[in-house]
């Protein structure tokens, strides 16, 4: 029982602009042996399709399984299904404020809903900036119950050398939460460089 609650995470992509830290989420996990669950909304698919070159259905076949955002009956709207928690990535404001109030209309909320009441792990990439004080104090709410608020905040300390290179790293930091631990970028070793060092790399 305790191999299948860790083999298991739900993923849920909404709205809000970053779906490619979904994508990229589901890509470092496809044949890792860690099964997905897959789940995205309406305004998910279009913001995915504005910003990406994916399509929905490419996204899709990078879950292990995939769900119909009005589908409460499905595996993931109960407790009794198994898992090891769940990410939404990118978060909205409006999912934020809906797990916040326990407002289940649809099955993202429901799926988050079940993950707070089995006390089990729930990662909210929440984007949108800047914030007011009704985002905060959803997110305060939240993270008072053990949720993690996780913003997509680049670092800068292991030199990105592109737009990938940051994402990779905001997702592998991610999934460190579920103690799935993909070393894709350098991570912090403690070492701060010099000036030497650096005029010395610049030559």
């Amino acid at each position: 029982m305790d191999q299948t609650k860790r083999t298991r995470l739900i993923v849920g992509i909404t709205g809000a602009t970053g779906t490619i830290f979904g994508v990229r989420l589901l890509q470092m996990l496809h044949g890792s042996g860690i099964e997905t669950h897959l789940v995205m909304s309406k305004w998910a698919a279009r913001t995915l399709q504005h910003e990406t070159p994916h399509t929905v259905e490419q996204v899709q076949q990078l879950a292990t399984y995939n769900y119909q955002i009005g589908d409460q009956g499905a595996a993931i709207s109960s407790g009794s299904f198994l898992t090891l928690g769940m990410v939404v990535a990118p978060c909205s404001m409006k999912t934020l404020a809906a797990i916040a109030q326990g407002h289940g209309d649809n099955l993202i909320h429901r799926a988050a809903d079940v993950i707070l009441k089995e006390r089990r792990k729930l990662v909210l990439m929440v984007r949108e900036a800047p914030l007011n004080d009704i985002h905060l104090e959803n997110m305060l709410k939240l993270s008072r119950m053990g949720v993690v608020i996780l913003p997509p905040v680049p670092a800068f300390y292991n030199h990105p050398q592109n737009l990938d290179d940051m994402i990779n790293h905001i997702v592998m930091r991610t999934l460190d939460q579920f103690e799935i631990h993909l070393d894709v970028m350098k991570r912090w070793d403690g070492v701060m460089k010099t000036d030497g060092q650096r005029k010395a790399e610049e030559e």
